[in-house]
């Protein structure tokens, strides 16, 4: 359906192509597209001649983290309902980190938030020249406690000190010199640079490849599973930030469209 929030094909190499498909709010994720990606990753973990996963973003921007409306919308919720909204979230990334499968995003114009830490689960990622990322979280009085462990793989805990407090927005190629991102290329090459990374892929061994990345794993911050004490504090943490009152500030100012109380007057 190409209506689905998540969409997906397989072609005969065993190359599956996931693609986030809310484009109208810029892929921002809420509860329909954190199930479409479980839901993509159960149906693709059946097939035996999956060989890697190659994730998209349809329209302008890759991902824009959040969708804040179903965030405040979660918020007045229960505690319990909170903890299974966080912690779906947190499960969608975490199988896209640990699934045996090489994985590649390709990103281009916005990848906020959740957005970074998306791609920071996946083992390559290519940027357009046009992308623009934030770790947003911090803007809006929440936390992006469920991706940490990921950015800080990807980009060590002292750029994550600077890049998860200011909330401040940088380029493709500071984003490549950190190392969120392995390269970039002009918009138009994004599709010719991801086949070319599928290709060397597909010239190594499935059991060899699947083999290295576990290891990998178990020396990571992100290698946790999610029976985990570590992960059901995470998880703890993110739901009970969304729900307090400095979140519902942050909240409101974006719904409002003004600055935070928190933001003080503008000289």
């Amino acid at each position: 359906m190409t209506d689905s929030p998540v969409l997906w094909t397989l072609d005969a190499r065993g190359v599956a192509t996931v693609t986030l498909n809310r484009p109208e709010v810029n892929n921002a994720y809420d509860g329909a597209l954190i199930a479409g990606v479980l839901a993509a990753m159960d149906d693709l973990g059946s097939k035996p001649n999956l060989r890697v996963v190659v994730l998209k973003g349809n329209g302008k921007h890759f991902q824009a983290g959040a969708d804040l409306k179903w965030i405040n919308g979660v918020r007045p919720q229960s505690t319990d309902a909170n903890e299974a909204a966080s912690r779906a979230t947190f499960e969608a990334v975490q199988r896209l980190n640990t699934l045996p499968i090489p994985t590649v995003a390709l990103v281009q114009g916005g990848c906020f938030g959740g957005g970074t830490g998306v791609i920071a689960a996946c083992d390559v990622v290519i940027a357009a020249d046009n992308a623009l990322f934030s770790i947003t979280e911090v803007r809006w009085g929440l936390t992006a406690a469920i991706i940490i462990p990921q950015l800080c793989d990807a980009i060590g805990v002292r750029q994550v000190r600077r890049y998860a407090l200011t909330g401040e927005r940088f380029g493709a190629e500071d984003a490549r010199r950190i190392g969120l991102v392995h390269e970039v290329v002009p918009l138009a090459d994004l599709d010719v640079a991801g086949s070319r990374v599928v290709e060397q892929l597909l010239a190594n061994g499935p059991e060899a490849m699947a083999e290295t990345k576990r290891l990998a794993l178990e020396s990571s911050f992100g290698g946790m599973g999610v029976d985990d004490a570590a992960y059901t504090r995470l998880v703890r943490l993110h739901s009970v930030k969304r729900q307090s009152a400095e979140a519902a500030e942050g909240l409101a100012s974006f719904a409002e469209k003004r600055g935070a109380t928190w933001a003080g007057a503008k000289s």
